[in-house]
């Protein structure tokens, strides 16, 4: 995901590590209906957002490098500042977070951290730092673009699952109309070679370029990365499905695509078909209509305050 996703100018802090409390017993599986939710421009209050959506976690955007292997939010902010009252304040409204490692712009801890158990070390400082129960790691850009910085990224998530028994990780990464690019494939397929488990494959179908069918097209390339998950790991349809999922856009994307509520819902409902474990959206900042065009803080079309967060918390998968 590009410009709308992605604008801010890393600053380099110090991240330190604060214990925090840890989720709720009951608190909801994170990975599943979790809508981005970042730390620039309009800030909406979460527990004002889950109050009035039903909405119950969110993915938190984005963690980076602060100049070196050390973790920072948006690479400027230090795990134990704002970012940890936030997460603290969702979990007591009932809630609960996956942060997100990476983006489109900004410097990357996969490229930044020399080696995998460095890279590992820095991942574990974010989850020791919530008590997280799983991670998503937005791969894109010149982290994805780059075998050995994927071959990295993959090492260091085989640690972070060995040392963090039950914890759930999730790659998200772009997508053609067709499914995954070769970029895309080569992550996929190096994870079963490196046997490294990722929990949930997830997709960004959209920015293709202009005004298109995307309902369509995010059938086509959820179903392209269903595919290759079922034959690199030797799955049927069914656990393919359950291994994939997508995170969509709301409104008007980069390139001119519209996605409408309506459009959102049929996605949704098809998405709940196929009993995807991960469905979601960027992001609930911009999840508001008649406020102008199509910006970081504002989705550029027709609908409702929260409209997209509400159909992301009806869902079950």
């Amino acid at each position: 995901m590009k410009s709308l996703r992605r604008i801010l100018i890393p600053l380099v802090a110090a991240a330190t590590t604060l214990t925090i409390a840890p989720h709720a017993q009951a608190a909801p599986d994170p990975v599943l209906a979790s809508p981005y939710l970042y730390q620039w421009g309009a800030k909406p209050n979460p527990v004002t957002v889950m109050n009035q959506t039903g909405v119950k976690s969110f993915t938190l955007a984005f963690v980076l490098s602060d100049g070196g292997c050390n973790p920072a939010w948006d690479g400027s902010r230090s795990l134990t500042g704002s970012d940890a009252t936030l997460i603290r304040n969702i979990r007591a409204a009932g809630g609960d977070v996956i942060p997100s490692f990476g983006g489109w712009s900004g410097r990357k801890l996969g490229q930044y951290c020399s080696s995998a158990s460095a890279l590992a070390g820095a991942y574990q400082k974010v989850i020791n730092a919530y008590q997280l129960k799983a991670i998503d790691i937005d791969i894109e850009a010149a982290e994805f673009e780059n075998g050995t910085v994927q071959d990295r990224v993959l090492g260091a998530l085989k640690i972070v699952e060995q040392n963090n028994p039950g914890i759930r990780t999730v790659i998200t990464m772009p997508t053609d109309r067709s499914g995954p690019n070769s970029w895309g494939r080569r992550l996929i397929t190096r994870s079963k070679e490196l046997s490294v488990p990722i929990d949930v494959w997830s997709v960004m179908p959209f920015n293709w370029g202009g005004p298109s069918d995307v309902v369509a097209g995010t059938k086509t390339s959820v179903d392209g990365l269903k595919n290759h998950v079922k034959a690199t790991f030797g799955l049927g349809d069914d656990a393919a499905y359950r291994r994939s999922g997508l995170s969509s856009m709301n409104g008007i994307t980069d390139t001119g695509e519209t996605i409408t509520p309506a459009n959102f819902r049929a996605i949704r409902d098809w998405a709940a078909a196929k009993n995807l474990s991960r469905f979601t959206f960027w992001a609930s900042n911009r999840d508001k209509g008649g406020c102008g065009g199509s910006s970081s803080d504002c989705s550029g079309t027709n609908q409702g305050t929260y409209e997209f967060t509400r159909i992301v918390a009806g869902y079950t998968g």
